[in-house]
């Protein structure tokens, strides 16, 4: 592209100007604020944990957080991409591409969410917007009592 020109999105493309295109290739798919502070909550509680990790081998999805030997997998979810009930807004510009976007993304939590729990793992979601230290509380005590069940053998 040459020096003046405007950039034009493709036909069919997601991105409805260059603006739109680089604020959206921005978002983080990991390593967000909200997950930071998550962590960093749960490290000073001495949890250790990997992540963006796959809970399963065979399953291409990864958990933001992973307990592996409690079979434990967190998530948390941004408000517009998983669609939060209290805060997803339907945009103004491609409102088609992107309902069906977050839509897919509902449906596509909602199955990991089984599959993981028909593996014998522990499924824990919070929203982004959900104070890190409660999340952080429950997160440690899930893990803490799933480790001790899976010690006495249930």
């Amino acid at each position: 592209m040459s020096e003046g020109e405007q950039w034009e999105p493709p036909p069919g493309s997601w991105a409805s100007s260059a603006a739109r295109r680089r604020n959206m290739q921005a978002i983080r798919a990991r390593d967000t604020k909200p997950e930071r502070r998550i962590r960093q909550l749960l490290h000073a509680r001495g949890l250790r944990y990997r992540v963006a990790a796959r809970p399963l081998a065979d399953l291409r999805r990864t958990a933001d957080i992973v307990f592996r030997p409690a079979k434990t997998a967190v998530f948390i979810d941004g408000c517009y991409w998983h669609g939060c009930p209290q805060h997803y807004v339907s945009p103004r510009t491609n409102p088609g591409y992107w309902s069906g976007k977050v839509a897919g993304n509902i449906a596509r939590d909602r199955d990991t969410d089984q599959r993981l729990t028909e593996a014998g793992w522990l499924v824990l979601r919070f929203w982004e917007h959900e104070d890190s230290g409660a999340c952080a509380d429950a997160i440690a005590a899930a893990v803490i009592a799933r480790r001790t069940a899976l010690a006495r053998g249930r």
